[in-house]
């Protein structure tokens, strides 16, 4: 059953007129993982903003964004807010961002599950408990009393995966989650995301440029250039089959990339093929 239908979503920019994203379609089914790649700028995250309604004022789009039965574009911005964060909620490249350094981290927890479920400090304690220490966070808290400059990146990501848990959302959208952050922190984010998709069954949308990430979290992948869905497919026809150009040189550059890692390493490691043309 699809949880997620989006059709013909148009995205401009109503300042300078230039179209974004000039049309594009697709379904999230439940309990799936959809990625989205492509190079930096080909339309990726500013089609997540507007599923969420997060764009700023003067990028527009039209179509239909319809959540389980209900057209999102459709929504009063009143509206809009009841359901982003408890039905779907985002979790963002940088988690610096997603925070208000005046406030401690506990302050924005709290504000955003009274706002949705209307529990008291102790409950809103208990659950954010359980839900960061399922993400390996230490003495939640403690951390709870800190700001946000006090914690690192990866922390802070794994605060909005905590978050994301406590409010168990209908979908959970990722945009480039990652980036930001160093080598070690992008693996424990990623073990995260992995245990959210293959141990708790979350619907997500999985936003990245890393296409080993991709290969490892997502069902279906969408492949975005200049704003137009271009290919998409199921994961492992993507990496194998891959039909359009640009798909190609996405995963010719990644096999490119790996090679010279292991060129740099001293050859540990050798990339290998299956017999479908699958690098294994």
């Amino acid at each position: 059953m699809n949880l997620l239908e989006v059709s013909n979503l148009r995205i401009w920019d109503s300042r300078s007129g230039n179209v974004i994203v000039p049309g594009s379609s697709f379904q999230v089914k439940e309990g799936s993982c959809l990625a989205i790649v492509g190079e930096s700028g080909s339309g990726k995250s500013v089609t997540c903003r507007a599923l969420m309604r997060l764009n700023k004022a003067n990028i527009r789009h039209s179509g239909d964004i319809v959540w389980s039965g209900v057209n999102l574009a459709k929504l009063s911005d009143k509206e809009m807010r009841k359901i982003r964060g408890k039905h779907l909620c985002m979790i963002m490249q940088n988690g610096m961002r997603a925070f208000d350094p005046s406030c401690k981290i506990g302050v924005h927890l709290r504000e955003t599950l009274v706002q949705h479920f209307g529990w008291n400090r102790g409950e809103i304690e208990a659950v954010m408990r359980r839900a960061m220490e399922s993400v390996m966070l230490k003495d939640p808290i403690a951390i709870m009393n800190q700001y946000p400059h006090q914690l690192s990146g990866g922390m802070l990501q794994r605060i909005m995966i905590a978050l994301a848990i406590a409010l168990e959302p209908d979908i959970i959208i990722a945009d480039e989650p990652t980036t930001a952050l160093d080598t070690i922190s992008q693996f424990e984010v990623m073990e995260q995301f992995m245990k959210l998709s293959t141990e708790r069954g979350c619907t997500m949308i999985f936003v990245s440029h890393d296409l080993g990430v991709v290969r490892k979290i997502a069902g279906e992948v969408l492949v975005m250039k200049n704003g137009e869905i271009v290919e998409r497919g199921p994961v492992q026809t993507i990496f194998a089959e891959a039909r359009h150009e640009y798909t190609r040189y996405l995963t010719s550059s990644k096999l490119t990339l790996h090679r010279h890692f292991e060129r740099i390493m001293g050859g540990v490691g050798v990339v290998k093929r299956s017999s479908g043309g699958e690098i294994v």
